[in-house]
């Protein structure tokens, strides 16, 4: 990408990956717009984005009020526009499909619209708009492992409204937009909120340690993810942003582990031995329509961006049980 991005308008910011974007974008020299609902500014930021000061500049806005995202937009005249937020939750889809229609489908519609309307009118003509899409949106799929060629088609909520998103990103491209859809897979961190499975686990197993919990209550440990580590996947998709050709990427290290591998990853690194003897599934969080594998072939993001992961599956499930034993 030529020239040097001054602004970047983020999405999302107070997430896990939406603080490890702000805090690399930074690094790089840009200052950050980040939205926040309204009201939210009187409320207390994680201590990562306060360290970021002046360099984050925080509007609260309505997003679901397409007057006030294309006001934003227009407003700030961004370089690089990133949409991360989201409902986040294949569980939550089911029980609000309606709002996660609007917040994972909706909102990126208004986004690109407003990007669209921004270079048209000669503000920031270069402006360009990432779209975080999901490995769910290939959650029906019998490929194994899937890439950008393969086929959509999602299973829950949160996927067809992620999918429908994915699909404006290249309406969008082909009007000549500068928009990437970046579709990532699981990915954590020792940030990743205890209503995700994966912190679940390394909370609770390290609860066990401290012998502050006797067992830990999952659903179907069986199914395969691709997870990777959080801030690797804020570089791929700066980097994917900033290649000169728009194109959508699948970000992934392109090895699945059960969950079950999961929660031995995670007792081994706390040193409970009998951790088998501590869980216990319950039906009750069995998805029926829960894909039974899914992983990504990052060979365009290996390829193009000369992208790759930087830890290892040990490596991100011993970080976040590290940080759980010590209560961060």
């Amino acid at each position: 990408m030529t020239g040097t991005v001054t602004r970047a308008l983020v999405t999302g910011v107070t997430g896990q990956d939406g603080g490890y974007l702000a805090e690399h974008l930074v690094a790089g020299g840009a200052t950050v717009h980040a939205t926040v609902r309204p009201g939210a500014r009187s409320r207390p930021l994680s201590r990562h984005l306060t360290a970021l000061g002046d360099a984050l500049v925080l509007h609260e806005v309505d997003l679901l009020d397409p007057g006030a995202v294309r006001a934003l937009v227009a407003d700030v005249a961004p370089d690089e526009v990133y949409n991360l937020a989201a409902e986040s939750s294949v569980a939550r889809s089911w029980a609000d499909p309606v709002g996660t229609a609007q917040l994972n489908a909706v909102l990126p519609a208004l986004l690109l619209d407003a990007a669209s309307a921004l270079g048209s009118t000669g503000g920031a003509r270069g402006v360009r708009v990432l779209q975080a899409s999901s490995a769910e949106v290939y959650a029906g799929t019998a490929t194994v492992p899937q890439d950008e060629s393969t086929p959509l088609l999602p299973t829950n909520p949160y996927g067809a409204a992620k999918a429908h998103a994915h699909h404006l990103v290249a309406v969008h491209r082909a009007r000549g937009l500068h928009a990437v859809a970046a579709v990532l897979y699981p990915h954590e961190s020792p940030r990743r909120p205890t209503a995700f499975v994966t912190r679940k686990i390394t909370s609770t197993v390290a609860a066990i340690a401290r012998g502050e919990a006797e067992e830990l209550v999952l659903g179907n440990t069986a199914a395969r993810r691709d997870w990777g580590w959080a801030p690797d996947v804020v570089v791929a998709m700066v980097a994917a942003l900033r290649h000169d050709e728009p194109q959508d990427y699948v970000v992934a290290t392109g090895v699945a582990h059960s969950v079950e591998d999961f929660v031995r990853a995670a007792a081994e690194r706390a040193g409970v031995a009998d951790w088998r003897e501590r869980v216990r599934i319950d039906p009750a969080f069995f998805r029926p329509t829960d894909a039974a594998e899914l992983v990504g072939d990052p060979t365009r993001a290996r390829t193009a961006l000369g992208w790759a992961p930087s830890r290892t599956f040990e490596e991100v499930v011993g970080a976040m049980v590290d940080a759980d034993l010590e209560g961060r």
